[in-house]
């Protein structure tokens, strides 16, 4: 059987595999790239619309980027980090967009204005004072903050309609907020992909064996479920941009970096209204804060959407316990990830969060009544007959090893790379696809040392990003410059 030869692998049909694929076909348009998904089109898992919020995760409604101190202080440094790269994200599509690369930019993201709405005087407090500390920082200056019932009004006629009116409450917004469709985004993407030479998309095609020659080079064997055929790449560099199936991958390779990592996979679902009469009357992303013991993820959120070009509502999302580590997956993924390396800091995790654990068997057995009543928080009105639940993505959370040699629980992205950088993983989850241009970008500086040094490389990687190497969180004047740009490219002004 012939060996296929490529100069690149990348495994998995989703945003962070097409976001790396785009990026190397610019810096080099003579490598020879090869993506295999293992399902029948790509895009179906975690990157599809129904599987995530849709949210541009830019920190300015997510609450849980904001953490309050224990001094009653807010924490907003994560946020201005998530900020600064999701406007590398916003770089990246510009580019895609002006170079024709992408169609029309209202085919995957929609100006969708992002609020965060509290209730109570203790959440009200919180919230003025995180809008005090963003809204003193250049990337967050444009938010606003109300407890006025007639701005409330015009913000989310929705939310407060019908409220209790000696209830306190506020809200934050920021306008040029984004509604994201990453399926539709990463179609584009892999569409060019396979208009250009030297790259070729196998479907159908899950990986069976991974491991590393003695020359360095990767053997990756897939094999086609429709046809039966086994086929054998071999490629200089191999990325596992596979969401929850890249740890199982990661674990084949055999790095040493890969060494103690596990996964703690959470399910999730969604309320859905598609009637349209609703539907007309909330366009916003509305973000609470998340019941005590939730995980991160499990921030309730009230969410126009645009998906496939039709408008719905997604309230969610509703977490739930799960040993599979994708949507599509197998009951027995999460047994299969144990191994000697990773089995005490796993067994730590599952002694330090029985709480969670908990609260997610209690989300998989709420009634839809139990679920409406959750929603009417943020829509008093809502009626159980116009609100379907779906089924949303898996997400497999990152367990690594702590200082101590137990266990560490982590809500977050991590670039798994090897010393080498012939192989390169992603783990985890939010905020992920929002920030998958600047999690590629350090994919490239560790596994393409050398060539991102270059002249070449770095001019090319200015075209895409014209931020690139330098920083958002301190560099006002740049800020402006590459956000009126953005902005007015993917039409997110107004």
């Amino acid at each position: 059987m012939a060996v296929r030869q490529a100069d690149v692998v990348l495994v998995g049909g989703g945003v962070m595999s097409a976001t790396l694929g785009m990026m190397l076909r610019q810096l080099d348009p003579s490598l020879d790239i090869v993506m295999v998904e293992r399902l029948d089109h790509v895009a179906h898992e975690s990157t599809d619309g129904w599987n995530n919020a849709g949210t541009g995760h830019a920190g300015y409604c997510e609450l849980n980027y904001t953490p309050e101190t224990e001094d009653g202080d807010v924490a907003i440094e994560r946020a201005l980090q998530i900020n600064a790269s999701f406007e590398v994200s916003l770089q990246f599509w510009s580019y895609l967009v002006e170079q024709g690369m992408l169609s029309e930019p209202t085919s995957f993201i929609n100006r969708t204005p992002h609020h965060s709405f509290v209730w109570g005087e203790k959440d009200v407090a919180y919230l003025k004072r995180r809008h005090e500390k963003l809204s003193a920082h250049h990337l967050f200056r444009e938010m606003e903050y109300t407890e006025a019932p007639r701005d409330l009004q015009e913000w989310m006629p929705l939310v407060v309609k019908n409220r209790d009116p000696m209830q306190p409450v506020a809200a934050t917004r920021v306008r040029h907020g984004a509604d994201v469709d990453f399926g539709s985004l990463t179609r584009r993407m892999v569409s060019y992909l396979e208009s250009t030479p030297n790259f070729e998309l196998m479907l159908n095609s899950p990986v069976h064996y991974l491991a590393r020659r003695d020359n360095g080079r990767w053997k990756v064997r897939v094999k086609d479920q429709k046809t039966g055929v086994t086929r054998k790449l071999e490629a200089g560099f191999v990325f596992l941009g596979a969401g929850g199936g890249a740890l199982p991958m990661l674990q084949k390779s055999n790095i040493d970096e890969a060494r103690g990592y596990g996964g703690f996979p959470v399910s999730g679902q969604w309320l859905v209204c598609q009637d349209q009469e609703i539907v007309r009357q909330h366009y916003s992303k509305v973000y609470g804060k998340a019941p005590i013991g939730a995980p991160p993820m499990s921030v309730p959120h009230l969410d126009t959407r645009v998906i496939n070009g039709e408008p719905a509502l997604l309230f969610g999302p509703f977490a739930g316990f799960t040993t599979r580590f994708l949507k599509q997956g197998s009951a027995f993924d999460l047994f299969g990830s144990v191994r000697s390396s990773n089995l005490r800091p796993m067994l730590s995790v599952s002694r330090t969060n029985m709480d969670l654990t908990r609260y997610l068997i209690g989300e998989v057995f709420q009634s839809h009544k139990d679920r409406v009543a959750a929603l009417r928080n943020f829509f008093p009105d809502a009626s159980e007959d116009t609100w379907k639940l779906q089924q949303a993505g898996q997400r497999v959370q990152i367990i690594k090893k702590a200082p101590d040699g137990g266990g560490k629980l982590e809500f977050g992205t991590e670039i798994v790379a090897a010393k080498d950088g012939t192989l390169a993983a992603l783990l985890g989850a939010s905020p992920g696809a929002s920030t998958a241009a600047h999690a590629m970008i350090d994919v490239l500086e560790r596994c393409f040392t050398e060539r991102m040094k270059s002249p070449e490389w770095q001019e090319r990687m200015r075209r895409m990003v014209p931020s690139y190497g330098e920083n958002l969180v301190s560099n006002e004047a740049l800020l402006r410059t590459v956000r009126e740009r953005t902005l007015s490219t993917l039409k997110l002004s107004g």
